[in-house]
């Protein structure tokens, strides 16, 4: 469980909450986040270089039961993971320089039913990628080892994660 005397839950709304998440608790965040994540979710991740969206997506993947390595799609765009009951598709759109680059990438033909999308730099597909049904963003902290999470969720599907969320972390609250 996460949990330590740094971490924080503020629920400001049913859609909206911040955490405050030191570095070591990252791993098993992002396992939570996993385990309530519904297929055909989309989650888009926000913050500036360093931030830790690639380490959050590591967890989530992980999470969900990936036994291999989890790669960075910095320079492929997108890297697929097929799991057992479901698939997840984890963007890194920081080298687009048009969102039309997603036609040529065939973004159209990634399932966003059977699947679960993860999209790091999601203002730079604008107008391609689905609606969003959580939004997280990371931000810099107090502390050099702790991020600020700020999780909103989009969607009726991402309140009812946002909730499930929540319910499993009651320590925190």
């Amino acid at each position: 469980m996460i949990h330590s005397d740094a971490f924080v839950l503020e629920i400001i709304s049913s859609f909206f909450v911040k955490i405050i998440i030191e570095e070591p608790q990252m791993p098993a965040f992002g396992q939570h986040l996993g385990e309530v994540c519904q297929l055909g979710s989309v989650i888009f991740l926000k913050g500036t270089l360093g931030m830790g969206k690639t380490t959050l997506s590591r967890a989530l993947v992980q999470g969900l039961g990936w036994q291999g390595k989890v790669k960075s799609p910095t320079y492929t765009l997108v890297e697929q993971y097929d799991l057992a009951n479901s698939v997840v598709f984890h963007f890194d759109l920081y080298r687009l320089a048009d969102p039309e680059e997603l036609e040529f990438l065939g973004i159209r033909d990634f399932d966003a039913q059977r699947g679960l999308w993860l999209v790091e730099w999601p203002e730079k597909g604008v107008g391609l990628l689905p609606s969003a049904d959580l939004v997280i963003e990371l931000s810099e902290c107090e502390s050099a080892d702790a991020r600020q999470v700020t999780i909103s969720a989009h969607s009726s599907r991402g309140e009812s994660q946002l909730k499930s969320l929540r319910n499993r972390m009651p320590e925190a609250i």
